[in-house]
C-alpha cells in the first residue's frame, strides 16, 4: 500500500495500515512528516512551526491522544483569553462563541466591541425568521459571511467574524462554505430558530476558554509518535520524494516518484492500495490522471500564511497585558499582522520551559488576497514582526527593543489553508463517489486531507480516522 503525503492525514491512514498488517509505503515531498503540524527550534525551544492547538468540540484529537499515550499530556490554555483589534480600540474577544459569532448576548465584551447599536441588530437574530435559502438544502449554498450578515449584521461579521475567520482559515467568510467550516451549523440554526442558538448548540456545554486545547510538549509530539508507530511496526516513510505520477495497472495502481534529492530522476512504485493524502496543489493533478472523471476538479488556492516568532525577554510583558494574544482587524492601521499569539501566556507548559522573563510570541501574516512576496524577506518580517507585537501589546511601535529579542525565526506555509468555497461539501462528495467506484479492498483509492476535511487538526484526524475504517473493513 503506499500513501502519498505524510501529514497528519497520511500518518493517521498509515498508522491504522501497518497496524492491519498491510506493507507499507509512505511518500512526501517535504524533507520531514507532519505537514502542518511541524516543530522548529528557536533560543533553544522546540516550538510548534504549524499548527499549535485543537479544537475540543469535537473528541477525534483527544481521543487520538490517548490511543497514542499523550491524554495525560492534553493542556487547556489559560482561560484569561484574546483580545481583538481594530483602528478604534482594542478590546477582550467575547469568548462563548464560534468563529467569532456570539451566543452570549449579555456578554460585556460583546458590547464593548459591538455598541448598543450593533447589539441591538444582533438581537433579532433570535425573533427573525429564518428564511429557506439559509436553511439545508437551500437550492443555492449561502457564505458564512452572508449567513452572518443576514442574521446578526454587518458589525458582527466585520469586528468579529472577519477577524476570526482570518486567522483561522486564511480567507474571506463571504468565500467560505459554511456547512464545510462550521458541519451542522445550518441544521442547528433551523431547529433552534436562531443563528446564536444554533452555535451554542454546537458548542454544547463547553465553557468558556475551553475550546482548544493543546498537547504538553508542543503538537508535533503526535506527529513524533505516529511516525515512530508506523516504523516499528515496518512500516517505510520516504521524506524529500514528490510523486509526480497515478495511474491504474491492472487491479492496482502505479506510483512516480522522484528520487530524494534528484527531480529529474523518477522510480516507479507499484501498489495494491493507495491513499492520496498530499495538498491540493499536488492530490488534484493526480486524481485527474488517475481518474478522468476528475480531470475538470479545480484547485482551491489557499492564501500564503507566514508565521513570525519571537523569543524575547521583556518586563514589559510579565503582566500578559493582552491575555493569550490579539485577532486583528483589516482596519486597524500602522499593523501588518492579521493575529499575535502570546504563546508563553497562552499555554503554562511553555512559560514553565521557557523561564521567568522569557516571551514567545507568534505573529501571523498573510490576509486574503495579499501576495506571498510581500513577506519574502526573513529579517523584514522579523523587524516587522517585533514593531507590530509593540503596537499589539500595547507597548507602542518602538515598545520592544530590539536587544530585547533573543532569536526569531520565519515559516512560510504557501496555500497551505486553501479555502473551503462555496460548493466544496458537493466537490468532495463527488471526489469520494469517483474514488469508491475505483474499488474497494485490492485497488481501492482513498483521499484525505485538510482541503477535503475542512481547516483544523479535529476535522482531518476525524475525516482520515473514518475514511481509513472504510479502506480496511475488508481485512
Amino acid at each position: 500500500m503506499c500513501v502519498i503525503g505524510a501529514g497528519v492525514a497520511g500518518l493517521l491512514v498509515a498508522e491504522r495500515a501497518v497496524a492491519a498488517g498491510l506493507d507499507v509505503l509512505v511518500l512526501d515531498a517535504a524533507a520531514v512528516a507532519g505537514g502542518c503540524v511541524a516543530r522548529h527550534e528557536v533560543a533553544g525551544l522546540a516550538l510548534d512551526a504549524g499548527a499549535e492547538s485543537f479544537a475540543t468540540r469535537v473528541p477525534a484529537v483527544a481521543d487520538l491522544a490517548r490511543d497514542l499515550g499523550l491524554e495525560a499530556d492534553i493542556v487547556a490554555p489559560d482561560p484569561t483569553g484574546a483580545w481583538i483589534a481594530h483602528r478604534d480600540g482594542t478590546w477582550p474577544l467575547p469568548r462563548a462563541g464560534l468563529l467569532g459569532i456570539p451566543t452570549d448576548l449579555d456578554d460585556p465584551a460583546l458590547r464593548a466591541a459591538l455598541g448598543p447599536a450593533a447589539l441591538d441588530r444582533v438581537r433579532r437574530d433570535a425573533i427573525d425568521p429564518i428564511p429557506a435559502e439559509l436553511r439545508p438544502g437551500a437550492a443555492a449554498p449561502t457564505s458564512l459571511g452572508e449567513l452572518v450578515r443576514r442574521r446578526m449584521g454587518e458589525q458582527v461579521l466585520d469586528r468579529l467574524v472577519r477577524p476570526i475567520v482570518s486567522g483561522v482559515h486564511a480567507a474571506d467568510p463571504d468565500q467560505l462554505d459554511p456547512q464545510t467550516v462550521a458541519p451542522g451549523l445550518l441544521a442547528a440554526m433551523a431547529d433552534t430558530g436562531s443563528l446564536a442558538a444554533g452555535v451554542a448548540r454546537l458548542r454544547g456545554t463547553a465553557k468558556a476558554g475551553s475550546a482548544v486545547a493543546s498537547i504538553r510538549g508542543g503538537m508535533h509530539r503526535i506527529v513524533d509518535a505516529l511516525v515512530h508507530r508506523i516504523q516499528d511496526a515496518g512500516g517505510r516513510i520516504r521524506t524529500g520524494t514528490p510523486v509526480t505520477g497515478l495511474r491504474r495497472s491492472g487491479d492496482g495502481w502505479e506510483v512516480t516518484a522522484a528520487a530524494p534529492g534528484q527531480p529529474a530522476r523518477t522510480r516507479t512504485v507499484l501498489a495494491d492500495r493507495v491513499v492520496l493524502a498530499a495538498g491540493a496543489g499536488a492530490a488534484i493533478p493526480l486524481l485527474g490522471s488517475a481518474l478522468p472523471s476528475l480531470a475538470d476538479l479545480p484547485t482551491p488556492v489557499g492564501a500564503p500564511v507566514t508565521l513570525a516568532t519571537l523569543v524575547l525577554r521583556c518586563p514589559a510583558l510579565d503582566a500578559h497585558p493582552r491575555g493569550t494574544g490579539v485577532l486583528v482587524g483589516a482596519d486597524m492601521a500602522g499593523v501588518e499582522a492579521k493575529a499575535l499569539t502570546h504563546a508563553t501566556a497562552k499555554w503554562d507548559w511553555l512559560a514553565q520551559t521557557a523561564g521567568p522573563g522569557t516571551h514567545v510570541l507568534r505573529l501571523s501574516y498573510g490576509r486574503p488576497g495579499e501576495h506571498a512576496a510581500r513577506y519574502a524577506d526573513d529579517a523584514h518580517v522579523l523587524e516587522t514582526a517585533r514593531h507590530d507585537a509593540g503596537v499589539l501589546l500595547g507597548l507602542g511601535r518602538d515598545g520592544i527593543d530590539a536587544a530585547a529579542v533573543l532569536d526569531g525565526d520565519v515559516v512560510r506555509w504557501p496555500g497551505a489553508l486553501p479555502a473551503a468555497g462555496l460548493g466544496h461539501a458537493g466537490r468532495v462528495a463527488r471526489i469520494r463517489t469517483a474514488a469508491r467506484a475505483a474499488g474497494t479492498g485490492r485497488g481501492a483509492l482513498a483521499v484525505v486531507g485538510g482541503w477535503v476535511a475542512g481547516n483544523g487538526l479535529a476535522a482531518v484526524v476525524a475525516d482520515s480516522r473514518a475514511q481509513a475504517a472504510q479502506i480496511f473493513d475488508d481485512l
